[in-house]
């Protein structure tokens, strides 16, 4: 099965704690990326994700179906905007 990144879906938030926003891809397992902005942690997320489905078919390994949009909504509470906002 060839999946391209712009099949899953992804959520992007604010960390206090690592002050600055995460993107992940949920159906990717450790995948992730941050920025300064919610625009620089997706690019970073691209970059990151290209890398993860590479490196699984590099090693054999079957990649995950995308999962449905409302399947993740429901896994993660995702705060979307700054704090400060």
């Amino acid at each position: 099965m060839k999946s391209n990144i712009q099949s899953y879906p992804i959520s992007v938030f604010w960390s206090d704690e690592d002050e600055a926003y995460i993107a992940i891809a949920p159906d990717l397992e450790g995948c992730s990326a941050g920025g300064a902005t919610a625009v620089i942690a997706l690019q970073e997320l691209q970059i990151a994700m290209s890398l993860w489905l590479e490196a699984a078919r590099q090693m054999g390994k079957p990649l995950p179906p995308p999962s449905l949009p409302e399947k993740v909504h429901h896994a993660k509470v995702v705060r979307r905007t700054h704090p400060t906002h």
